[in-house]
């Protein structure tokens, strides 16, 4: 009897998002902005360096957690800053936020913002992102001219439509189109904005993938080369 298609199990965005896997994510709660279990020490920059210099600072964290870094961001940029949260949870206590925070409850898959960023992070969300690739085209083109993109990214949870790594593939096309790759790091960056194609078609996710390289439960993206 041949053995089943893994594609006939594949889950939609909608679905992999109600998906235990992903709905109770943890990794990104408590996170704040400097120190120890922060996100200068989980990216490798400086990020208030990078944007202080800037007279209208902002800043999009994509699947944001409970917005820490944001919020201790807030305190110390001008009042004039700009900084968005998504997360598909949310803060899971609401508290007020700063003036120049807002807070959006919405799926990164879907949501696009109305402006473009200076910065844009995403500490280990892509772990639960179904269509990886189409997000971080989109994200691409909401940078501002010499903005910067700065993503954690496992090349190894792409896979082709019968299983198969396509981590190679994958790598070599985000770095064709301008991305930087560090394995060491599993961190993607992305100096200023521009319009990307990437020569794969998504067929849908697992969540029963496993552990990734964090140690964590994490999905599995699947796709077609285009």
């Amino acid at each position: 009897m041949p053995k089943p298609s893994k594609l006939s199990s594949l889950l939609s965005s909608p679905e992999l998002e109600r998906s235990s896997v992903v709905a109770n994510n943890t990794m990104n709660r408590e996170r704040g902005l400097t120190g120890v279990n922060s996100y200068a020490r989980a990216l490798g920059i400086d990020l208030l360096a990078h944007l202080a210099p800037r007279p209208t600072p902002s800043w999009l964290d994509l699947c944001s957690g409970e917005g820490r870094a944001l919020r201790e961001a807030a305190s110390v940029l001008p009042a004039e800053a700009v900084l968005t949260a998504v997360d598909l949870v949310g803060p899971l206590v609401p508290r007020p936020a700063p003036p120049v925070l807002e807070e959006t409850v919405a799926s990164v898959s879907s949501w696009t913002p109305a402006r473009t960023y200076d910065l844009i992070t995403c500490v280990h969300g892509l772990h639960y992102v179904g269509d990886q690739l189409g997000l971080l085209s989109r994200a691409a083109s909401w940078l501002t001219e010499d903005g910067l993109l700065v993503a954690h990214f496992d090349p190894e949870s792409v896979r082709h439509a019968d299983g198969s790594t396509a981590a190679r593939g994958v790598v070599s096309a985000l770095r064709a189109a301008g991305y930087d790759y560090s394995p060491r790091h599993h961190r993607l960056t992305l100096r200023g904005a521009r319009a990307v194609r990437l020569p794969f078609h998504y067929l849908g996710a697992d969540p029963t993938a496993g552990p990734n390289y964090t140690g964590q439960p994490a999905i599995a993206s699947y796709y077609t080369a285009s």
